[in-house]
C-alpha cells in the first residue's frame, strides 16, 4: 500500500495508480498503460492548439518521456496523474510556441493588431465556454454527471462504474445520449 492510500487521500484513478507504479518501481507495463491512455488525449490537445500532426506527436513523445524521467517527482497527494501529465504537456506546448513562433526579445514588440487578435480570441473562448456551460445545463443530471466524470474527470468507464455502481451499458448509453444532446444544443446556440 502506498503512503497516498494509507493517508486516506481518497480514491486514486487508474492513471494515478499506474504513475505511482512507474514512480516507485519503474514499472514498464504501467508506463505502457499510461502512454496508451494519455497519448491520444495529448495528441488531440496539441492538434486543437493548431499544431500539425507530426509536431503534435513529437511533443507527445517528449511529454511522455518527461513523465517517465520525472515520475519520482509525482505526488499523488497533490494531484491526479492526469493533472500532472497535462501540466507537463501544457509547458511543452508553451515552450514549443515560444521557440517557433515568438519573436526574439529584442525583436518587434507586440503591435496593436496582435493585441486586438488576442482580445478577440479571448472573447471567442469566453463565448464558447458559455455555450458549453449552457449546453451542459440542459442535460439531465445523470447524463451530465457521467460526461463530467468521463471527460473532465478523465475517468474510464470502469472507474465510473466503480464510483457510481451503474451498469456499464447504462454509463455508455448516458454518455452517448448526452454527447448527442450536446452536439444538438451547441449547434442551436451558435
Amino acid at each position: 500500500m502506498t503512503p497516498e492510500m494509507q493517508d486516506g487521500g481518497g480514491e486514486l484513478s487508474a492513471p494515478t495508480i499506474w504513475l505511482i507504479a512507474v514512480r516507485d518501481d519503474r514499472d514498464r507495463v504501467a508506463f505502457g498503460r499510461l502512454f496508451d491512455h494519455f497519448a491520444p488525449r495529448l495528441t488531440a490537445m496539441m492538434l486543437r492548439a493548431g499544431l500539425p500532426r507530426a509536431q503534435a506527436e513529437d511533443l507527445v513523445q517528449e511529454v511522455m518521456l518527461t513523465a517517465w524521467q520525472k515520475a519520482g517527482q509525482f505526488d499523488a497527494g497533490r494531484a491526479q496523474a492526469s493533472a500532472w501529465i497535462y501540466r507537463i504537456a501544457r509547458n511543452r506546448q508553451i515552450d514549443h510556441f515560444r521557440r517557433n513562433r515568438r519573436p526574439l526579445p529584442d525583436a518587434v514588440e507586440m503591435g496593436v493588431e496582435d493585441r486586438e487578435d488576442d482580445a478577440q480570441q479571448a472573447l471567442a473562448l469566453g463565448q464558447e465556454t458559455g455555450h458549453l456551460r449552457a449546453a451542459l445545463a440542459k442535460l439531465s443530471e445523470e447524463q451530465r454527471a457521467v460526461i463530467e466524470q468521463s471527460f473532465l474527470g478523465d475517468l474510464t468507464h470502469a472507474e465510473i462504474r466503480q464510483r457510481t455502481g451503474l451498469p456499464m451499458g447504462t454509463i455508455k448509453s448516458r454518455i452517448r445520449l448526452g454527447l448527442e444532446r450536446l452536439r444538438h444544443e451547441l449547434k442551436e446556440l451558435r
